[in-house]
């Protein structure tokens, strides 16, 4: 019985560093009638590193399944003790975007999205406040509002889990002014988003840019990374800065790196959408 027709698939790779695996694994892709479109590679250590590769392929001309395609790569990641996923850029990612009252991120966001710069799918914004409401909804997109104290916050957070359940692939915290608890964080490993108005590890926690002005600095950033139960210590995507100096105010500072915040986020989004990011330990590699 004939297989289908994949088209487009992304293979991204981590294990220990040695001999013969680009051939093994190029050599593989020929075998199955597949074109490389791109490769990528790096190595923590010439030596007694780690191995990371992106490959791009197609296999428009050939036929066969998804399953029967990452069953055959499976010997090959066992001889090699490898780390790896399969995607298909054709199946369009399902983000769900998490937001409190500042809409300056979620809006970007939502632009580049109705614009098809950002190709995914949006099922819904979820808020703590019924602020962003009327603007979610202008853009034809379900908008939930979950009010959140410290007494109903594990409550709402299981509301919102079974709001999220089977419905999205990863969540953005576009500027989502709550701590997720470890339960929560933990459904969702590597896919959860986070932009930080700071350039971590500097300031950390709630009013960086209040701290910023208070120690007198003369750059200011922002910082987009994966959440883990650990505070704003997650893997980071991406960083940008600005300068500033001592005339720019409160004011001044947070205008200016709310525009950062958002492109600094919608990299990120960007990268982790199409398949660029892989995670080791608590470091990423991005290859761009």
């Amino acid at each position: 019985m004939p297989g289908d027709k994949i088209g487009k698939v992304i293979l991204l790779i981590s294990c220990p560093d040695r001999k013969g695996i680009v051939a093994r694994v190029s050599n593989f892709i020929l075998s199955k009638g597949g074109n490389i479109l791109q490769s990528d590679q790096y190595t923590t250590d010439p030596r007694n590193g780690v191995f990371f590769l992106r490959v791009e392929f197609d296999l428009s001309d050939v036929s066969i399944r998804r399953t029967d395609l990452e069953g055959e790569f499976g010997g090959v990641a066992s001889e090699f003790k490898m780390d790896w996923r399969v995607t298909y850029p054709q199946d369009t990612k399902r983000m769900a975007i998490m937001v409190s009252r500042q809409g300056h991120c979620l809006v970007d966001l939502l632009w580049r999205w109705k614009t098809g710069e950002l190709r995914v799918a949006v099922p819904f914004v979820v808020s703590n406040h019924p602020d962003l409401q009327e603007t979610v909804e202008s853009f034809g997109i379900p908008f939930y509002a979950f009010s959140v104290t410290s007494q109903t916050k594990r409550r709402q957070e299981d509301e919102i889990l079974k709001l999220l359940e089977t419905k999205v692939d990863f969540i953005v915290l576009a500027r989502y002014m709550q701590i997720l608890t470890g339960d929560f964080v933990s459904r969702y490993p590597k896919k959860i988003i986070n932009i930080h108005h700071s350039f971590l590890p500097a300031f950390v926690g709630a009013k960086p840019y209040e701290q910023a002005l208070e120690r007198g600095v003369k750059v200011i950033g922002a910082t987009a990374h994966y959440v883990t139960e650990s505070l704003d210590q997650g893997p980071i995507i991406e960083q940008d800065v600005i300068r500033v100096t001592h005339r720019d105010g409160l004011e001044a500072m947070i205008r200016r790196g709310q525009d950062m915040e958002k492109t600094v986020l919608a990299r990120a989004v960007q990268w982790h959408v199409e398949d660029r990011v892989l995670v080791y330990h608590n470091r990423t590699v991005v290859f761009i």
